[in-house]
């Protein structure tokens, strides 16, 4: 293969596979461990705190995003950090049955969010390192796609495997380990792939272009390039605050769905959970994110933002229906929760698109870490206290406060400025 075929690859062999891979890292720590936790008996409170902890590497990645920025290609940290994922995976798989597997399970989770952190940072530079703005604004759906298909990889299909592992074996640890190292194994499968089929893209380099200044020069131009940003303050505002009642819902809605009707819950077995949850309430969610790419690629960033953030807040009423009618017909609540999702994923677009817009510069990799370190502190710290909160109202209060949470997105959706003509495909 020439070296010019192999710099210009087709996005679609990559794009793909690339975010597939990206999104099940996430999921894992930040959904799936939520569901395994809950059937292994640790209390709601306890999930939503520690698992919200795990954010933290997404927090404060944009402090190592300039290492990735300055050493080495993108290229070599995917390949690398899939490795370590796997690894992490197999860690987790191994301390299940053993007593005290909370901890120890914890820090595998630790590893593997630390080491898919560092990869989102060097896959999204990698992205926008080797499309046009152009391409970047039309396959952002496309990779939104396969990053939810990863979900529905994640927390349905192996949610659902898990669940029938559950009831056949009679061994719920068993059943999760077997899950985890089934996932290790298919970490292995991304790193072979992707070490022949990842394009070379020729801007694939060091961003460190002043060999004579010192790394620490180089942290802090990134740094303070992007905070030097006009408006900075009301983008910050608008990146913590767009997803402040999503960041507590998500910690509460599959132990809602597992929870028995006593305790306020839905009642639903694992293997429902993923049915409901993680397979027709993300494919919801995908059809969303494919319709918020279209429609963005016509009209632009600007003229979809209000419909989009009505979109991602207003279907969490339907959580507030079902923990009053705590209705057992299936079908009702994989409906009540695919609207949800289904809102989500074209509200999510808007805000995914608004990431990369404010990270356009020299440092584009590193800026687009910063921008979603605050993304995830903006959904770790409400996340912390959201177990705690539902645990001392209830369910039924506690959707209430949810839909109260929307307001203050609302209220930066009305101060942003984005440039009209952001997002549009060119004619």
């Amino acid at each position: 293969m020439s070296k010019e075929k192999a710099e210009n690859r087709n996005p679609w062999f990559w794009i793909p596979s690339l975010y597939y891979a990206q999104g099940i890292p996430y999921v894992v720590v930040m959904t799936v461990s939520v569901i395994m936790y809950k059937r292994l008996d640790i209390s709601n409170t306890d999930i939503a705190l520690y698992t919200s902890w795990l954010y933290l590497p997404w927090v404060i990645k944009p402090l190592w995003s300039p290492v990735v920025d300055i050493f080495k290609k993108k290229r070599n940290w995917i390949l690398v950090m899939q490795l370590i994922v796997g690894a992490g995976l197999a860690g987790v798989a191994l301390t299940i049955p053993v007593s005290n597997f909370f901890q120890y399970s914890l820090a595998f989770l630790w590893l593997v969010a630390f080491s898919s952190a560092t990869h989102d940072i060097a896959a999204d530079g990698f992205y926008m390192l080797g499309l046009s703005q152009r391409d970047q604004a039309w396959f952002v759906g496309i990779r939104s796609t396969f990053y939810r298909l990863s979900m529905i990889t994640g927390q349905g299909l192996l949610v659902i495997l898990a669940g029938f592992l559950e009831t056949s074996t009679g061994n719920i640890p068993l059943a999760w380990s077997i899950t985890f190292f089934i996932l290790a194994g298919l970490f292995m499968i991304f790193f072979v792939y992707h070490k022949f089929i990842l394009p070379y893209p020729s801007k694939d380099v060091s961003a460190r272009k002043d060999e004579s200044s010192s790394v620490l020069d180089e942290f802090l131009k990134t740094f303070t390039a992007f905070f030097k940003r006009k408006n900075i303050g009301i983008i910050l505002g608008f990146i913590l605050l767009y997803r402040f009642a999503e960041s507590q819902l998500v910690k509460l809605a599959t132990p809602f769905l597992l929870d028995p009707q006593e305790a306020g819950g839905i009642g639903l077995t694992t293997s429902e959970i993923g049915l409901v949850y993680g397979t027709i309430g993300v494919i919801c969610l995908t059809l969303g994110g494919i319709i918020g790419g279209i429609v963005i690629a016509k009209q632009g960033l600007k003229f979809w933002l209000w419909p989009m953030i009505i979109a991602i807040n207003l279907p969490d009423l339907v959580y507030v229906f079902l923990a009053f009618t705590q209705t057992t017909n299936l079908w009702l609540v994989s409906l009540m929760v695919g609207i949800e999702q289904l809102g989500y994923g074209f509200g999510f677009t808007a805000y995914m698109l608004f990431l990369i817009y404010i990270s356009d510069g020299e440092y584009k990799t590193s800026h687009y870490a910063i921008a979603t370190g605050f993304m995830a502190l903006g959904m770790m710290i409400p996340g912390m206290w959201s177990g705690w909160l539902q645990e001392l109202i209830g369910y039924q209060n506690f959707f209430i406060w949810i839909c109260i949470a929307t307001i203050p997105g609302f209220i930066m959706a009305k101060l942003v400025k984005i440039d009209p003509e952001f997002g549009k495909k060119s004619e």
